[in-house]
């Protein structure tokens, strides 16, 4: 069951659409205008990865490169990657749990140098 993508000339978006046989005649109608000015495009291969593969990627450290424990919006940029590799949806936006830890360690870092003091 081939499935096929549209773009429609009217707003531009993207629709998968699924056909029963390759025989079907296409005539799909975009799902956010109601167009049925539809040009099909070619589509990105799909492969469906192991877990086994999926976690060796992962481990690979020139996937990580450009990871800075430091920066912020370095560690948003790994969270936004890791999370769908993993499977996981994290509740809330990425940025604010990531400002919120911050905001904690500041916290307790803060607490730290008033007791040293």
């Amino acid at each position: 069951m081939p499935i096929y993508e549209f773009r429609c000339a009217a707003c531009g978006r993207i629709s998968e659409y699924l056909f029963l046989s390759r025989t079907e005649e296409a005539s799909p109608v975009c799902r956010r205008c109601g167009s049925p000015e539809m040009t099909r495009v070619l589509s990105r291969v799909r492969v469906r990865l192991s877990e086994e593969t999926r976690l060796e990627r992962l481990a690979d450290p020139a996937r990580w490169g450009d990871l800075d424990e430091n920066d912020p919006k370095s560690v948003v940029r790994m969270l936004k990657k890791l999370g769908p590799e993993l499977g996981e949806d994290f509740e809330g936006d990425v940025d604010e749990l990531v400002e919120e830890a911050l905001a904690e360690e500041e916290e307790g870092a803060g607490g730290e140098e008033e007791d040293l003091e």
